[in-house]
């Protein structure tokens, strides 16, 4: 477009607009009140920001672009001046002097033109030299053809000279004005704004390729590179991604197997399913397939084998048969004369050999020849004394794959070659014209071209079409070789080469020349390895049971009614647990010892072992595969629950256990920072913003797998209010969660034992859940109220619904772990929930690190710990952020409703009380 119209308002303008299409700008557009796609363009065609933008865009490109445009103004007036001169139409008068001058090269070529470029130039001179008026007018409009040639390079130059210019002012000019322009028309916080865009990371949470490398790895990897093996665990939160750590390490390993532990399998179970596995892994991992069980008898098995190999058998006769036939049918005459040719002398070159061996072996047998008798003896006992060895076959293999390519190639060229060595095609050859050749070599390089694009492997891009260049060029090359071999045969002069009576055997030559050389590459498939027979057998033993029966029957004729009969069953015995630690130790050290050998890396990895119930079930577990671990260069990862990885760090104290003797090392897997957290979405959606990020990351606690809850969250609850603002959607979010989490406290205290005077605290659940289940503007002071009452209660001295001490030991710790959940989240609705959000942060980072925004993860951590630790920790989250530390809602309430609802219409003529509804 800017080479079509050169002018640097319109590719300003163009520019512009442009950047406005960006995806990374247009999404911000008309999400709040002013911010149009009008209202930016109006800015930056202002004076101002036109200036500014062309200011940071001074360079040779636009250097180049103003000389072309006032090299092609100056042009276009010398064309106008000397057209304005001629009393004729200049281009008319042009095009009557190149009319003529092309017909006459075409009909009589060069010569003719040439005479009557100088008959032509004689008149000139004679017009010129009586100074007649058609001289003048006829040079002016010469002259104003020059300068229109000139002006259309100029104006090419200029065209080119433009784009450039204008990529340059989109790429530093207007695309990061028009960003800066569009959020500062956004107003305060543009981040807090919700982009809608691809969230297909977030809902497949264990999709490969969405991995960030974090300290857990960086830190597993420092230790694997120390140790020559051993056993490491992986210890942490559930959800922290230690399963997704074990299966990036069992992907990057050379030769891994992951294996999970539920908490139903006992351990000879679990060794079982692992040996399985090991086989399975390795038989595959070697090139080979792994034996399946089914169900099927042998009769099916074998109709099944049978029809299989009948369709390969089928498919390739299809494609030989027809091909062997032509060739044979091509060949018939070559080979007759071939025959005919040499068959007498080659019957007596076989005779006379023949009876020259013969007459060799006579006097051998005789004892004529003992030098003969010595060596065949010698021959005998050498190829006695090979049958344990291979260096006969590996001899012939070695020679043939060695002298294969060079015969092969030899007599492919050679019987090409000897085309040059026949009188008569050489004869016939100089027969041949120089425009038959050019022709021929022309669709020549054009059949040569179209295969090599075709291929190239190579696409076309337009849009969003994607044309591979075998689509295009593969029908290119069938026609142009055709073409090409219709051009040959129906020349005269290249016919007779064609025709040639000895081609097919050159050709025969040629193909046959060619096999030899690819016969050079081919080897005969490998022996089974002994390791992968092994893995085999293992499998075969591990999964199936086998049943031998022998029977033997003796007996007289049918007279005598006298005879015996034997009966002899044998079927294995499945193995127990000691034997499948040994086999499975000796299997995965023959392995290991192979890999070692070759520098890769074995791992074997345990996964889910902190679902085995309590710590004492993992442990006595852990206790019963100790066997299985300690293998030479092989390592061992095992993910475990956080009190497991206590105890081991226990070891040296007053305090043994299985683990001081099963584990080398232990890595904690602690919940992921803020930066983690934002690398994590980052990585699987591009569009969540900064303040997103830590919402979520403030209600995960840093647990991964709460993180992308949490973020899929996000956009739930966007749809949901059909907002693109932060206290919209967070308020949502908080909410939400909140009362998901008191249903299940509800629950909960509904197993206690509860009295007249006890009963209050239900009544608050009662009324807080309420107005959670169906949050609305009209009631959302009622909810904040019941909030802060709720979150407050047993917060040191303030009163509650019923006097603390008259709570059973467990319902009041259920009531106060509620009560400090409600806490945390009135925090986070206090933070995302108001607006300027991004100076309340910066003033809350000046207070010092209780401003920091990862101290609400920590504070979610808290919780998990103790509801009395984590109170003093939001109390100190709030001063930092400048909230209070007490109820403020009823100190604010509202008089009238200020807002229509669509939930709680307001009755004509009786004004409603938020508080009263």
């Amino acid at each position: 477009m800017d080479f079509l119209e050169p002018d640097k308002t319109l590719i300003y303008l163009r520019c512009v607009l442009a950047s406005l299409d960006d995806p990374e700008t247009a999404r911000l557009l008309d999400k709040r009140q002013g911010a149009t796609r009008d209202a930016v363009t109006e800015r930056m065609r202002s004076s101002t920001y036109v200036a500014f933008v062309t200011s940071r865009c001074i360079g040779e490109a636009q250097t180049d672009f103003d000389k072309a445009l006032t090299d092609s103004a100056e042009l276009k007036d010398k064309h106008r001046a000397a057209a304005s001169e001629t009393e004729w139409n200049w281009w008319a008068a042009c095009l009557l002097v190149l009319f003529p001058s092309i017909v006459m090269l075409a009909i009589g070529g060069l010569l003719a033109l040439a005479v009557a470029a100088a008959v032509a130039a004689a008149v000139l001179f004679t017009l010129f030299w009586r100074g007649s008026a058609a001289w003048f007018n006829l040079r002016q409009s010469l002259v104003a053809a020059f300068w229109g040639a000139a002006w259309l390079a100029q104006r090419v130059e200029l065209g080119a000279c433009a784009a450039r210019w204008g990529e340059v002012l989109e790429e530093q000019g207007t695309r990061p004005v028009v960003g800066q322009v569009v959020r500062q028309m956004l107003g305060d916080d543009p981040d807090s704004l919700f982009i809608p865009g691809n969230y297909e990371g977030l809902r497949a949470l264990r999709a490969p390729g969405y991995f960030v490398d974090n300290e857990a790895l960086q830190q597993l990897q420092r230790k694997v590179a120390h140790i020559e093996y051993g056993t490491i665990a992986i210890c942490g939160p559930r959800g922290t991604g230690k399963s997704t750590l074990l299966e990036r390490c069992v992907d990057e390993a050379d030769f891994g197997v992951l294996a999970q532990a539920p908490a139903t399998y006992t351990p000879q179970d679990f060794l079982l399913s692992l040996s399985v596995r090991l086989c399975a892994t390795y038989i595959r991992d070697a090139g080979y397939e792994v034996p399946e069980f089914t169900r099927l008898s042998n009769v099916r098995r074998l109709l099944r084998r049978i029809m299989s190999r009948v369709w390969q058998l089928g498919r390739w006769g299809a494609f030989a048969l027809p091909s062997t036939a032509l060739v044979v049918w091509g060949l018939s005459a070559s080979a007759r004369s071939l025959y005919s040719q040499y068959a007498s002398s080659v019957a007596d070159f076989v005779r006379t050999h023949v009876a020259l061996l013969r007459s060799h072996s006579v006097q051998t047998w005789q004892g004529h020849a003992a030098i003969a008798s010595v060596l065949a003896v010698l021959a005998g006992l050498a190829w006695w004394r090979s049958r344990h060895s291979s260096w006969l076959p590996s001899l012939l293999g070695g020679i043939w794959a060695i002298a294969s390519t060079p015969v092969g190639m030899a007599l492919c060229f050679g019987s090409i070659g000897s085309i040059a060595l026949d009188k008569q095609v050489q004869q016939q050859v100089r027969h041949i014209q120089p425009e038959t050749m050019i022709s021929a070599g022309l669709l020549m390089v054009a059949w040569v071209y179209c295969l090599r694009f075709r291929d190239s492997g190579r696409a076309l891009q337009s849009g969003r079409w994607r044309i591979a260049l075998e689509t295009i060029f593969g029908p290119l090359a069938f026609v142009s070789g055709i073409a090409l071999l219709l051009y040959l045969v129906n020349n005269p002069q290249t016919y007779p080469i064609l025709a040639d009576t000895e081609n097919p055997l050159r050709l025969a030559g040629a193909i046959g020349g060619v096999l030899v050389a690819r016969a050079g590459g081919w080897r005969p498939r490998p022996k089974e390895p002994e390791l992968v027979t092994r893995c085999r057998n293992h499998l075969f033993r591990l999964q199936t049971i086998q049943t031998s029966s022998n029977a033997l029957s003796t007996s007289t004729s049918q007279l005598l009614s006298l005879g015996t009969s034997h009966t002899t069953s044998v079927s294995t015995v499945p193995p127990n647990f000691p034997e499948l630690v040994e086999e499975f130790r000796d299997l995965l050290g023959r392995i290991a010892k192979k890999k070692g050998a070759q520098n890769k890396v074995v791992v074997i990895a345990i996964d889910e072992l902190d679902r085995l119930g309590s710590a004492a079930q993992a442990l006595a577990f852990l206790s019963e595969i100790k066997a299985i671990l300690g293998v030479p260069h092989v390592y061992y990862l095992i993910s475990v629950a956080e009190d497991v990885g206590a105890s081991f760090v226990r070891r040296g104290l007053p305090h043994r256990d299985v683990t001081d003797s099963s584990l080398d090392d232990i890595i904690h897997v602690q919940p992921s920072t803020l930066k983690d957290s934002r690398a994590v979405l980052t990585r699987r959606c591009d569009t969540l913003t900064d303040p997103y990020v830590v919402l979520a990351h403030s209600l995960s606690g840093g647990v991964l797998r709460d993180l992308l809850r949490y973020g899929l969250q996000i956009r739930e609850m966007q749809e949901k209010s059909q907002s693109f603002e932060l206290t919209d959607i967070s308020r949502h979010v908080i909410l939400d969660e909140l009362s998901e989490t008191l249903a299940g406290f509800r629950t909960l205290l509904s197993k206690q034992q509860w009295t007249r005077d006890t009963s209050g605290v239900l009544g608050a659940f009662r009324t807080l859940g309420g107005y959670l289940r169906e949050p609305c503007p009209c009631t959302f002071f009622d909810l904040q109220l019941a909030l802060e009452q709720f979150a407050f209660y047993g917060a040191g001295d303030r009163p509650g619904p019923i006097a603390h001490h008259e709570l059973g030991d467990d319902a009041r710790q259920l009531i106060d772990e509620a009560s400090a959940y409600a806490y945390f989240s009135l925090t986070l609705l206090d933070i995302f929930s108001a607006r300027g959000l991004e100076r309340r942060t910066q003033r809350a980072a000046e207070q010092g690190p209780d401003g920091d925004p990862e101290r609400l993860a920590d504070a979610r951590q808290e919780l998990g710990i103790s509801p009395y630790s984590a109170r003093p920790l939001i109390d100190s989250i709030r001063k930092a952020w400048s909230l209070p530390l007490g109820p403020s809602a009823s100190n604010h309430r509202p008089r009238s409703r200020a807002v229509s609802c669509p939930l709680h219409p307001q009755p004509i003529g009786r004004p409603r009380t938020p508080g009263h509804g």
